[in-house]
C-alpha cells in the first residue's frame, strides 16, 4: 500500500466522509467549499487523481466526482477515523432490554440483532454455536440507495434462505481483528459490490460462541457501527456470566 501524505489523507477522509452522507460521487467543489484543506482547487483536483491511481478512490463515470474503493475505506477505517461514544440513553436501553432475557439464549439473540437493527437502521444477524440464524431489520437494507437495486436487495435477502452460503462469506474473515468488516467489492459475487458486513465473535460461555453484526451499504457510517456492534458483543458476554 502506498504510503500517503498528510494532505492526501485529509483529502481522503474528506472524500469518504462527503460519500457517507450523500452516497454520491464527491467532485473537487464540494470539498473546496465545505473543507478547509489549505490548497487551491488545482492543487485538490491533482491530488483526488492521484488517490484514483493509487487504488484509493474510482471514478465511476465521466463526472470528475469521486467514491472511494475498498482499499480506500480500509485505510479511512485503520487510520482516519474515530469511533464515535454512544449515547448514554442509547447503552442502558439496550442493556435493559437485553439483559432481561440473559437467561434465554434465543431470546437474547434476539434482542441484540434487533437493537442492532434498530439503532443503524440496518440489517442486524447473529448466527450461534449450533448455526441457527437470528435476524432483524430486513426492510431497513431497502430504505438504502444501494439496495434500491432489486437484485442486489434480492441476493443479500437470499442469504438468510443459504444460510451456508452466508456462513461461507463470514468465514472469509481471518486474522486477530476483534471486529471484521468484508466489502462486497472484494468478493466475486456481483449484487454484493455496493455492501459490507461487519461483525464480531462472542462467548457466551465457554461453550456456547457465535457471531454478531450486520449488513448495510458499503459507505456505511463505520465510526458510529463498530461501537454499537462492540457494545452489543459486549452485554452478551456480560450476559452469558451473569
Amino acid at each position: 500500500m502506498t504510503e500517503l501524505s498528510e494532505r492526501q489523507q485529509a483529502l481522503l477522509k474528506a472524500i469518504i466522509e462527503e460519500y457517507i452522507e450523500a452516497a454520491e460521487p464527491v467532485g473537487s467543489e464540494v470539498i473546496e467549499r465545505k473543507h478547509t484543506l489549505g490548497v487551491s482547487p488545482a492543487t485538490i483536483r491533482i491530488e483526488m487523481g492521484r488517490l484514483t491511481d493509487m487504488g484509493y478512490l474510482r471514478q465511476p463515470h465521466t463526472s470528475a466526482g469521486r467514491t472511494p474503493t475498498s482499499m480506500g475505506m480500509k485505510f479511512y477505517i485503520s487510520q482516519l477515523m474515530k469511533e464515535k461514544t454512544l449515547p448514554v440513553t442509547a447503552e442502558v436501553s439496550i442493556k435493559e432490554r437485553m439483559m432481561s432475557q440473559r437467561y434465554k439464549q434465543e431470546r437474547l439473540l434476539k434482542e441484540a440483532v434487533s437493537a442492532l437493527a434498530q439503532r443503524l437502521d440496518m440489517l442486524g444477524l447473529a448466527i450461534d454455536d449450533a448455526g441457527q440464524l437470528y435476524y432483524a431489520g430486513a426492510a431497513n437494507i431497502l430504505d438504502w440507495p444501494e439496495f434500491y437495486d432489486i437484485d442486489v436487495a434480492r441476493f443479500v435477502l437470499s442469504l438468510f434462505d443459504e444460510c451456508p452460503r452466508l456462513q461461507e462469506i463470514i468465514g472469509r474473515a481471518v486474522g486477530p481483528d476483534p471486529v471484521h468488516i468484508l466489502f462486497g467489492e472484494d468478493m466475486e459475487f456481483e449484487y454484493l459490490r455496493s455492501t459490507s458486513f461487519v461483525f464480531t465473535k462472542y462467548d457466551l460461555n465457554a461453550a456456547k460462541d457465535g457471531i454478531i453484526g450486520v449488513i448495510g451499504p458499503a459507505r456505511m457510517n463505520f465510526p458510529l457501527v463498530l461501537p454499537y456492534v462492540k457494545y452489543v458483543r459486549d452485554l452478551l458476554v456480560e450476559a452469558g456470566r451473569s
